[in-house]
């Protein structure tokens, strides 16, 4: 079992883009980071030097926001709208679909290695047979528009370890539990502290989940962003996770971090759910472990400016890590 208490940094490089997304080889250190340049970069993280190396061929033209690997091909999502899948061992492109209307925000994929699930800012949750590339379901139950009249944007998606419930949540801090084999909305909860509304200095909101997470048993879900924030042009607020039983969308928990402020941009429950390791930041990065049930912080450090995403081996041991300009392997 992995010890929390024991996080440490093994190794990091520095790189000039912004790397946005990050997936690891099921079956070895390999990581496959998505940037800002529109590029992919394959990575072993397991060798004595770090060394880079760019996928090639038609991709996309903006922003590669998400990235899985599965079944011997990877799949990168963008904010030009587009999918595209690519061959894990050749590193080029082998089908390129316009996936949604405005920019994809997250991928995420089933426990099976089956399905993606794609989400995007035209507020709907896409689901994709991860080896033809067809498009098996649409999901539509997210509000274009927030309660004070502006687009609302959909950011989180996460699967039940068993691959029966799908959650998605959008910048309002609504969260809704899917059926993935129905299409319908199983569940919803709100994770209000999440989401600001400035109405006098800006006409503004900032903040809404930008990470989901189930428990490995099955029966809370965590919804991590940022808190209460005094000043809607900066990241000034706490880091902040809302903790619900999700079939009842009973609250269970929130833990707020002021010390280490910003945006919670992915959540890691531990194998027996004791505790569960965040990552996130404003302009500085952070790496935060509390223990589930009481909320004490276990853990905690700061990481080279913001954490974007975070790839774990399967006994969550060892971390790969994409920063704002740096890639970093971490072991507890």
């Amino acid at each position: 079992m992995p010890e929390p208490t024991s996080l440490k940094q093994l190794r990091d490089v520095g790189r000039s883009e912004i790397l946005l997304s990050i997936a690891r080889d099921p079956s070895s250190d390999r990581v496959v980071v998505g940037a800002s340049d529109a590029k992919l970069y394959e990575c072993d993280t397991a060798a004595e030097k770090l060394e880079w190396v760019p996928f090639e061929g038609e991709g996309h033209t903006s922003y590669v926001q998400g990235v899985v690997w599965s079944r011997g091909v990877i799949v990168s999502g963008g904010y030009d709208g587009r999918l595209v899948w690519w061959d894990a061992k050749t590193r080029s492109p082998i089908r390129n679909v316009e996936a949604h209307g405005k920019w994809i925000r997250k991928l995420a994929l089933s426990p099976d290695g089956s399905t993606l699930a794609s989400v995007a800012d035209d507020m709907l949750v896409k689901l994709w047979d991860i080896e033809s590339g067809e498009l098996k379901r649409t999901l539509a139950g997210h509000e274009p528009i927030t309660p004070h009249h502006y687009p609302s944007m959909l950011y989180a998606a996460a699967w039940s370890p068993d691959g029966r419930w799908l959650a998605s949540a959008d910048k309002t801090g609504r969260a809704i539990v899917w059926n993935p084999e129905t299409g319908d909305i199983h569940r919803e909860m709100t994770a209000a502290g999440l989401y600001t509304w400035d109405p006098k200095q800006r006409r503004h909101s900032i903040g809404g989940p930008r990470s989901l997470a189930f428990s490995n048993d099955g029966t809370q879900l965590a919804i991590g962003g940022i808190g209460h924030i005094g000043n809607v042009d900066h990241l000034d607020g706490p880091a902040r996770v809302e903790l619900f039983r999700w079939e009842s969308a009973e609250p269970v928990r929130v833990f707020e971090d002021t010390q280490m402020k910003g945006l919670v941009e992915q959540i890691v429950f531990a194998p027996d759910d004791q505790w569960f390791l965040t990552a996130g930041g404003d302009h500085g990065g952070f790496l935060t472990i509390y223990e589930t049930a009481s909320g004490k912080v276990l853990k905690q450090e700061k990481a080279h400016q913001h954490v974007h995403a975070v790839a774990v081996n399967p006994a969550i041991d060892r971390l790969a890590i994409a920063h704002h300009g740096r890639l970093s392997v971490w072991t507890l």
